[in-house]
């Protein structure tokens, strides 16, 4: 018995990573071919303002992180973000927006994953940037200048004059709300207050 008990951490955590490899928008199995597709927007649903999923009519659902861009977060408990961002409610309408009046979107594909599995692209929406756009609104700032241009030059560039031009955000950088939230959510689950 004790014997058993010592695997079953093992045993655990084997299930739980055939569980996430059996879930197609947690991680694809390779990156997606570089370039750029049509997509019908009616596919695509928002996750917050800079990711999205692309449920594709003839292969299995695609994750994508938006390039360029960081916007307010929205409260994802299973990423210790147990509270919305200020503003993280505005950007991800503003996405929302976007798409309800696109008659023509494309996905510019960077042919790279994030460390989450997701692909790596820019959105265009109407035959514009969408990174640029919601820079330009003011409800992102830039991660170009963290990130590099992940091999799309010319967009980076755009992202960064859109960032330039539109000035300071009214927000706390995200990645610093993240690591706040974190301490935050770690501190909650410790008192047992973490919603579940």
């Amino acid at each position: 018995m004790d014997r058993l008990r010592s695997f079953l951490p093992v045993l655990v955590l084997a299930g739980a990573v055939v569980w996430l490899q059996s879930r197609s928008c947690v991680r694809a199995e390779e990156p997606r071919p570089a370039g750029r597709v049509s997509v019908d927007p009616a596919r695509i649903s928002t996750d917050d303002g800079d990711s999205v999923f692309i449920r594709w009519p003839d292969g299995p659902p695609e994750a994508v992180r938006l390039l360029g861009i960081d916007t307010p977060e929205v409260m994802h408990l299973d990423h210790d973000i147990p509270y919305t961002q200020p503003f993280g409610e505005a950007a991800t309408g503003f996405l929302k927006g976007c798409l309800a009046v696109a008659d023509r979107v494309e996905l510019l594909r960077s042919g790279e994953q994030d460390p989450h599995g997701r692909t790596l692209g820019y959105l265009y929406v109407n035959g514009r940037n969408y990174s640029v756009l919601v820079v330009a609104a003011r409800l992102a700032v830039e991660n170009v200048s963290f990130f590099g241009d992940n091999g799309l030059p010319e967009e980076a560039r755009a992202v960064v004059a859109a960032a330039k031009a539109a000035g300071p955000v009214p927000f706390e950088p995200p990645h610093h709300f993240r690591t706040r939230m974190r301490k935050v959510s770690q501190w909650m689950k410790e008192q047992g207050t973490y919603p579940k």
